[in-house]
């Protein structure tokens, strides 16, 4: 049986599961160092799949499907933290998944995540489990108002969260959350939020891409601005806390740390054990973007030189943003990242674009 610890060579398969846009994009850098991309996507026609070598079109409960699809990959990844325990209950015996079950049980359920973070004594906003109304009246006499209500799992871009600005406001929160459990979240008061790029290898190397500053528009991210407004001091404390979680899980791959700047120092706002939109802007600012680093990571492989050569604003291209297209591609200094998207909707990530600061410019 071959070493499942020793680096991949050119020409295996990396096994994907998720077809979106991360997946594509991890795609193209797994085909750039000589490996080939096979997805797993329940959904027909995913954007990965327009440049994977391979897609499987089977949902997460077909055991069949699944076995397939890891009896051909030599280790498997995933582009989204919500994959089904069962899948991966039968996947695991079967090929190495990276990163492990531990980041992902972890990232699932924002009640547990945020009770790992607090007990590796990060910061974090004040919270509370709530599955009922008494739950929800006692954690707002502990946590105040305003507040956030959210699902404890299954939550993004904004979605599966409910504003409470006042006690009055409460009862119609609850009834957002349908019957799901919760957690309350006592607002943060920052200045703005940043988020740190965080990579692990399978020998326990760390690196980290700088700092980004972020800009979220109706609960969607709309920017990425690096670098980041940072002092040297809470530059260092993002790199180092971003270090200590990934140690903790004792992750390999890449890993989005989302980071509020607050008078009284960092607060984690989340982690996303994936790459993560708020890293596009690596992309053209490093030699050595994020989803390279990933596969590199998941493959075995040192991880690479991630310096930023450039400043870098990374914006996303949401719905009717295409139609800016034919003038972005005319700009200096401008990268365009379209995802294959053929189907324009109102809050869709359709693609992003990177524009680069070149120093003296």
């Amino acid at each position: 049986m071959s070493d499942p610890l020793a680096p991949l060579k050119p020409g295996a398969v990396i096994g994907i599961l998720g077809g979106g846009q991360l997946g594509r994009m991890l795609s193209v850098a797994a085909s750039r160092l000589g490996f080939a991309a096979h997805i797993y996507e329940p959904g027909a026609n995913p954007p990965a799949g327009q440049v994977a070598a391979q897609v499987t079109t089977a949902g997460y409960d077909d055991a069949a499907a699944l076995t397939a699809f890891a009896e051909t990959v030599d280790v498997i990844t995933y582009e989204f933290e919500n994959i089904p325990t069962s899948a991966l209950d039968l996947l695991e015996p079967l090929r190495p998944i990276r990163p492990g079950r531990t980041a992902l049980k972890v990232s699932q359920d924002r009640l547990v995540e945020k009770a790992f973070l607090s007990d590796l004594g990060l910061k974090t906003a004040p919270f509370a489990a709530v599955d009922d109304a008494v739950d929800l009246a006692e954690a707002l006499a502990e946590i105040g108002a305003p507040a956030i209500l959210k699902t404890r799992r299954f939550g993004y871009d904004g979605k599966g969260q409910a504003r409470i600005m006042a006690p009055e406001d409460a009862e119609q929160a609850l009834a957002d959350m349908a019957g799901a459990p919760a957690l309350l979240e006592g607002f943060v008061d920052f200045s703005h939020e940043v988020s740190v790029i965080a990579a692990r290898g399978a020998d326990g190397s760390v690196a980290c891409f700088d700092p980004g500053e972020n800009v979220h528009r109706d609960g969607i991210l709309r920017t990425t601005t690096v670098p980041a407004r940072l002092t040297p001091a809470q530059r260092s404390d993002a790199v180092l806390l971003s270090a200590n979680i990934l140690n903790a899980l004792n992750y390999v791959g890449v890993m989005g740390v989302e980071l509020f700047v607050t008078p009284a120092g960092l607060v984690v706002n989340e982690i996303a054990p994936r790459v993560h939109n708020t890293g596009h802007w690596t992309q053209n600012g490093c030699a050595i973007d994020q989803f390279e680093q990933h596969i590199r990571a998941v493959a075995g492989w040192p991880l690479g030189d991630g310096r930023r050569h450039a400043d870098a604003v990374m914006e996303n291209l949401i719905g009717d943003d295409m139609d800016r297209v034919p003038e972005l591609a005319r700009q200096p200094d401008t990268a365009l990242h379209l995802y294959g998207k053929t189907e324009v909707k109102p809050g869709r990530k359709m693609g992003h674009v990177n524009r680069v600061i070149r120093p003296g410019r």
